[in-house]
This record gives structure tokens, C-alpha cells and sequence, in this order.
């Protein structure tokens, strides 16, 4: 999995390489249909491939990729499950349809067990839903038996969001699974090959802080900003 960019050469140095979500999109899109066989499979069958973003920060990559592509965009919505005391310390994940996905060494380092858990789970799962409801407006969720599926998100950091996206839908029984992100830390890339069929980065550094680090700009982006990038889409 070799990154399109040279590593930085001074240690603790990170250039920032996108610009913003919208332009590592494109470099993503470019990637995968230059090269690999997923390539050869969108060329071939467009109809049976789709592009899965995960909300919010992986839309606007989501339809960059889904442009460059010329493929339809779908939304997999994913929550993240944090600390009940500190939010943004994320322990695991949930994806509608699926159950939740736990980092058991965010567990064990915090000393909590999932059942420690179940009112944060509620939580998300009610939020969502929400999201659900927002994104789709009723619409049943997608279809994605017996499709090429590309999930994409803005990076990977831990990768338990990505897990939890990519067991949902494997329990949807797609033909093929790729998860094509930007940048993820090693570590996350590794491990996550596990859960899909092939992994698709632009950079995988040895010294990885924070997806964040390799924007210039990684503003949050709100419901109202999904809902713009999917009726772009269409």
C-alpha cells in the first residue's frame, strides 16, 4: 500500500498536503480509477458499483471520489462511542445496521467494559437515527447486495468507525468492499484489512498524530452541508 507522497524527512515535520476534504477527494478518485482491480471493475460494471461516505467529514471526500468516478453516492451513517466522561475520547463505533464495534485497547486503557457503555450507546444510536432521517428523508436505506461498494471516509485514525461501517455492510452481502481513504496511521490501515477487500490510501506516515494535521483546512461540517454535497450528487 504505497503512499502517493514522499514521507516527511525531518522528524515531527507534517506537510499539509490537501487543501481541503474536496481535493484529497479527487486525488482519491484519480487513484482508484488508475489503478488496482477496482478499477477494471468500475470501467467494466459502473451500474454495480457504489460510493459510501460516512457522514459528516467523508461526504465531502465521498463525492469528490464519486465524480472523479462517475458513480452514485450513498450515505452509511456511523457514530462514534466515547468516553462517558470524555466525549471525544472515542472507544468504539456503531453503523446503522449494524451493532457496535469497540477498540478493546481504548477499553482495557480506560478500564471500562462495553456494558459501561450502554447508556453512551443509546445515545448514538438515537442521534443516529436522526441522522438517518435527516440525510435520507424516509427513503430506505440503500441496496447494496451483490455490489462493488467503496467506502470513504476523510482518514483513519484508530479505524473503529471504519470497522463498524465495513462489518455493517458486509452483513449486506456486497459483491466487493474497498475502503479508500485520504491518509490513515499504519496501524489502522493494517489492521483494517482484515475487514474489507482491499485498502486504498494516499499516505500511510510512519509518524501519524491526527487525520486533521494533513488538511489546511478540517472544519466540522453540519447536516446542512451533507444534505448540499448529496443533491450535488444527484
Amino acid at each position: 500500500m504505497a503512499s502517493a507522497f514522499p514521507e516527511p524527512r525531518a522528524a515531527g515535520i507534517f506537510p499539509l498536503l490537501f487543501p481541503d476534504r474536496a481535493a484529497a477527494g479527487l486525488l482519491l478518485g484519480k487513484r482508484l480509477a488508475g489503478t488496482g482491480p477496482y478499477s477494471a471493475a468500475v470501467a467494466h460494471h459502473p451500474e454495480r458499483t457504489v460510493v459510501a461516505a460516512l457522514p459528516r467529514g467523508g461526504v465531502a471526500v465521498g463525492r469528490a471520489v464519486a465524480a472523479c468516478l462517475g458513480l452514485p453516492l450513498e450515505v452509511l451513517v456511523t457514530r462514534k462511542i466515547g468516553h462517558p466522561d470524555e466525549p471525544e475520547l472515542g472507544l468504539g463505533a456503531i453503523s446503522e445496521g449494524g451493532e457496535p464495534v469497540f477498540d478493546e485497547e481504548m477499553l482495557t486503557r480506560a478500564g471500562l467494559r462495553p456494558r459501561d457503555l450502554a447508556l453512551v450507546v443509546a445515545r448514538e444510536r438515537a442521534e443516529l437515527a436522526r441522522r438517518v432521517l435527516v440525510y435520507r428523508g424516509g427513503r430506505p436505506p440503500p441496496d447494496f447486495a451483490g455490489r462493488r461498494v467503496i467506502v470513504v471516509d476523510d482518514g483513519l485514525a484508530t479505524g473503529v468507525t471504519a470497522r463498524a461501517a465495513l462489518r455493517a455492510l458486509q452483513a449486506r452481502c456486497p459483491e466487493r468492499l474497498v475502503l479508500a481513504v485520504p491518509v490513515a496511521s499504519t496501524q489502522a490501515a493494517r489492521a483494517l484489512k482484515a475487514e474489507t477487500d482491499e485498502v486504498v490510501t494516499l499516505v500511510t506516515p510512519r509518524r501519524f498524530h491526527s487525520v486533521g494535521e494533513w488538511y489546511a483546512e478540517f472544519g466540522q461540517l453540519t447536516d446542512a452541508d451533507v444534505l448540499t454535497l448529496l443533491a450535488a450528487s444527484r
